[in-house]
């Protein structure tokens, strides 16, 4: 698989998944993980939130900028690892913000205190289970019954 159709199959992967969990390193030295909406769908090892300046988020990336992003789907799982930065008075802050945002953050784009937090993605991990929730239940019987392993889709992308 080329690194264009990994990015591919990745993108494919996390479309229509809209809370992905972003974990840094907290400024004290541990993993701290939390839930964020992913504000712009077409990955292209680009992955953006829209953040409060005072967060613990911005905190964490202005001091250590590795992160990893998580995606979970019905049957889909991918792990994102980059780099995380805040982007302070970015237009593109305007251009991505909604009214599902508008729900979860004050003040609108034009507020200081909302940034956008830019996670440029390095690599990616994806596991794809077969099938809808029926079909992975018969697989997950006819595994118990034959002793072969469930087959799914995965793999490793350089982005």
């Amino acid at each position: 698989m080329t690194d264009n159709d990994g990015a591919a199959k990745v993108s494919d992967l996390i479309k229509g998944i809209r809370v992905a969990m972003l974990t840094t390193t907290s400024t004290e030295g541990g993993l701290r993980s939390r839930p964020l909406a992913t504000q712009d769908v077409d990955f292209d090892g680009d992955v953006y939130f829209i953040v409060e300046r005072d967060s613990s988020a911005v905190a964490d990336v202005t001091n250590h900028g590795a992160v990893n992003v998580a995606y979970v789907g019905d049957s889909t799982w991918v792990s994102l690892s980059g780099t995380a930065r805040v982007l302070p008075d970015s237009p593109k802050l305007a251009e991505l913000w909604n009214t599902f945002t508008d729900a979860w953050l004050h003040g609108g784009p034009d507020d200081p205190n909302n940034v956008l937090l830019h996670v440029q993605a390095e690599s990616a991990e994806y596991w794809d289970a077969p099938g809808a929730k029926v079909v992975q239940l018969a697989n997950l019987v006819r595994s118990k019954v034959t002793g072969k392993r469930v087959e799914g889709d995965s793999g490793t992308v350089s982005l």
